[in-house]
């Protein structure tokens, strides 16, 4: 394979889920007005993979013209590409799930687990996250909630607003509150057991399934306790390295071991004459760089 010398605009997987909003179709995803819930803005993940948004390979998956060397040999040291990086819109709320540890997962589902972490990009009012439980609980507790419908009231309920950030381990019991934008930056891992899900019908008019049993075996129990980073970080953990950073115009390079991908979450401008507005996601393979020109925020992602 001939090593890639240029950096890459993506064009993301669209995911339409029950509970979908519709804002990220006003940032040029999907189509006008359309109800998106996910744009998989990088991923190598077989179930969606991002695409090459112009150029000689225009259309192409990333995956199929990246590789080792352009990832570099952080990533590429995994037995799997470490990272998926998403933006969600909720219109109303997500499940209330948990995901396993890679221990866990590795010895009953023979796949990875799934760590993650979300920075908001804009909340109606009132809007917020459920993260883990307000108190230290049971499983006989949470057993008895979900028989009651009332395992809402377990959990610990944070109202956001644009800028907050939240870093969630495995085992930490979560959902996504209606009426929250947000970039979702996790480990490359689908595998997600559902708890609870409002009794509602998925977009094919059947109950969506529950995995109650296999999710209480994985619960982390405890009163959720925050996990914070020294800013421009984002997140940290061994599938990835993320942090916010304001636009200063000059060059920007990946590093020669990691690749570096960067979403933008406000403002304009171009990177090596390739325009940029709200939710624009390049790809830098290892070692390349390029000019950046123009204002806003991005978060920034790479393999430390």
């Amino acid at each position: 394979m001939q090593l890639v010398t240029r950096i890459y605009k993506t064009k993301p997987a669209i995911k339409e889920y029950v509970w979908a909003g519709t804002h990220l179709s006003s940032w040029n995803k999907g189509n006008p007005g359309q109800a998106i819930a996910e744009a998989w803005e990088l991923s190598f993940n077989e179930m969606g993979p991002t695409l090459i948004d112009g150029g000689e390979h225009d259309g192409e998956p990333l995956l199929a013209v990246v590789g080792k060397e352009e990832i570099g040999k952080k990533a590429a040291s995994f037995p799997f590409f470490p990272v998926l990086i998403k933006l969600i819109d909720s219109g109303s709320n997500l499940s209330v799930q948990v995901h396993p540890t890679d221990e866990y997962a590795l010895e009953h589902e023979h796949q990875y687990g799934k760590t993650e972490m979300w920075h908001i990009i804009a909340a109606e009012k009132g809007a917020g996250l459920y993260i883990g439980f307000k108190k230290d609980t049971s499983e006989e507790e949470v057993r008895e909630a979900l028989k009651n419908d009332t395992i809402i009231d377990l959990l610990n309920f944070v109202e956001v607003k644009p800028g907050d950030n939240f870093f969630i381990p495995s085992g930490t019991v979560h959902a996504i509150g209606g009426g929250v934008t947000l970039i979702e930056i996790q480990q490359n891992s689908t595998l997600t057991y559902r708890l609870y899900d409002y009794n509602r019908l998925g977009l094919d008019g059947k109950p969506r399934a529950l995995h109650i049993d296999q999710a209480c075996k994985v619960i982390d129990y405890k009163k959720y306790e925050p996990i914070t980073f020294r800013k421009p970080l984002l997140g940290e953990c061994k599938y990835f390295t993320s942090a916010l950073f304001d636009v200063i115009e000059g060059e920007i390079r990946a590093s020669k071991d990691s690749f570096l991908s960067i979403t933008f979450l406000e403002g304009e401008g171009t990177l090596d004459g390739m325009s940029y507005q709200k939710g624009t996601t390049f790809f830098l393979p290892a070692g390349v760089s390029g000019l950046l020109k123009g204002k806003g925020k991005y978060v920034a992602t790479w393999i430390k």
